[in-house]
C-alpha cells in the first residue's frame, strides 16, 4: 500500500510539475508574439484581427481571410498583405479561440465561426467581400458563403477540408485533447513539452514537398497554438471537423459566387482527391486549379497564384493558368520532407 501510495504521489507531483513548465512555457510565448492587431467585441465574442482600409490606388474589392488549424491571422497576413496593400480593404481575423480570439460561446463549428466573421465586417462596415479559406478555413468559407451569401463576392479554397474523408479519422492528438476531463489534464501537462518538441518536423510536414521558409514559425506566431486553451480549441474544431463537412458539403450546391479552388498535387495534410475535387463538382461554376509538386501551403509558397485568383473572381482578365506555370517552374524541384506520410486514398478511390 505505502508503495502504492508513493507511486500516485510521484505520479501527481510529475503532473504538477508538467503543469507548471506548460503555463511558463505559455507564459513566454505570450511575451513573445503579443497580438498584433486590434480587438473587437461581436456577438459576445472579443475578437483579435487586423483591419486594413482601403488604398488610394483601390482596384479590388474587398478581401477577407480564413486562417486554418493550428494557425492565427498572421498565418495568411504575412505571405499576402505586401501584395494586396493599397489594392483592397482586408480583414485578418483570429478565429474564436485561436491566436488572441477568446473562444466565445456558440463558436465550437464552422458555421458559428461564419456568422462571427460576418458580424465582425459588419463591425467595418464591409458589405460584401471576397472570402479566402485555408485548409479549415475552407470549410468556414463554404459556410460563411451558404449562410451570408449576400455578403460572399466571392471565394478562394486553398488546400480546404471540406468534405467528409474516409473513416473520418483525425490524429490521436486531437481527439483526446477535445475529451471533457481527459482533455483538459492532457494539454494542461503535454501540450507544451510535446508541441515544442514536434513543432519544426510536423509544420515542415505541413510544407512538404516544399520548403518551409526558416522563420516561418515566427513570423507566424504558430507557437501560440501550444498554449493550453488556445490548443485544446484547435483540437476540439479538428476532431469535430467530420461531423460538420458530412451534413453540410450536401449545401455546397447553394453557393452561387464565383469560386476558385486551389490544391497542389503533393498535399500530404488533406485529401485533396476529396475536398478539392469535391468543392469544384459542388459548387456550380468553380474552377479547380491544379498545381503540380504543391504542398498544402500555397498561401505562403504561391502567393502570387493566390492573388492572381482574387483577381480573377473579382472579374479581371487573369491568366490563371499562365500563373500556376510560374509557381511550378519555382517548385519543380523542390523534395523536402521525404519521409512525411501521405497515406490519402488515389483520386479513383475518393468517389
Amino acid at each position: 500500500m505505502n508503495l502504492l501510495t508513493a507511486a500516485i504521489c510521484g505520479l501527481l507531483a510529475l503532473f504538477l510539475a508538467l503543469v507548471g513548465v506548460s503555463r511558463v512555457g505559455a507564459w513566454l510565448i505570450e511575451r513573445r508574439y503579443p497580438p498584433v492587431g486590434s480587438f473587437a467585441e461581436v456577438g459576445g465574442t472579443k475578437v483579435h484581427h487586423v483591419h486594413i482600409p482601403a488604398g488610394s490606388t483601390t482596384d479590388l474589392p474587398p478581401v477577407v481571410f480564413i486562417h486554418g488549424a493550428s494557425g492565427n491571422l498572421l498565418d495568411q497576413m504575412v505571405p499576402v498583405r505586401p501584395l494586396l496593400e493599397g489594392r483592397a480593404e482586408m480583414l485578418f481575423a483570429d478565429r474564436p479561440g485561436h491566436g488572441w480570439s477568446e473562444r466565445g460561446s456558440g463558436n465550437g463549428d464552422p458555421v458559428a465561426q461564419a456568422n462571427t466573421i460576418a458580424a465582425l465586417m459588419d463591425h467595418y462596415g464591409m458589405e460584401k467581400a471576397i472570402i479566402v479559406g485555408h485548409s479549415f478555413g475552407g470549410a468556414v468559407a463554404a459556410a460563411f458563403a451558404v449562410e451570408h451569401p449576400e455578403k460572399t463576392q466571392g471565394l478562394v479554397f486553398l488546400s480546404a477540408a471540406t468534405h467528409p474523408w474516409p473513416g473520418g479519422a483525425t490524429s490521436w492528438y486531437y481527439k483526446l485533447s477535445s475529451m471533457p476531463v481527459l482533455g483538459r489534464l492532457f494539454v494542461e501537462a503535454l501540450a507544451w513539452p510535446g508541441g515544442t518538441l514536434q513543432m519544426g518536423a510536423a509544420s515542415a510536414c505541413v510544407f512538404a514537398p516544399n520548403r518551409m521558409p526558416e522563420s516561418y514559425l515566427a513570423d507566424a506566431a504558430i507557437p501560440l497554438v501550444l498554449r493550453a486553451s488556445a490548443f485544446r480549441w484547435n483540437a476540439t474544431d479538428v476532431a469535430g471537423l467530420y461531423d460538420h463537412v458530412a451534413v453540410y458539403s450536401k449545401r455546397y450546391g447553394e453557393i452561387a459566387a464565383p469560386t476558385i479552388v486551389i490544391s497542389g498535387n503533393r498535399d500530404t495534410v488533406v485529401y485533396e482527391e476529396i475536398h478539392s475535387v469535391g468543392l469544384a463538382r459542388d459548387i456550380p461554376g468553380a474552377d479547380m486549379i491544379w498545381v503540380d509538386n504543391l504542398g498544402h501551403k500555397p498561401d505562403w509558397v504561391a502567393p502570387d497564384l493566390v492573388v492572381a485568383a482574387i483577381e480573377k473572381v473579382s472579374g479581371k482578365p487573369v491568366d490563371l493558368q499562365a500563373a500556376v506555370k510560374k509557381v511550378e517552374a519555382r517548385i519543380a524541384d523542390d523534395a523536402y520532407g521525404p519521409a512525411c506520410p501521405d497515406e490519402k486514398p488515389e483520386l479513383s478511390a475518393a468517389g
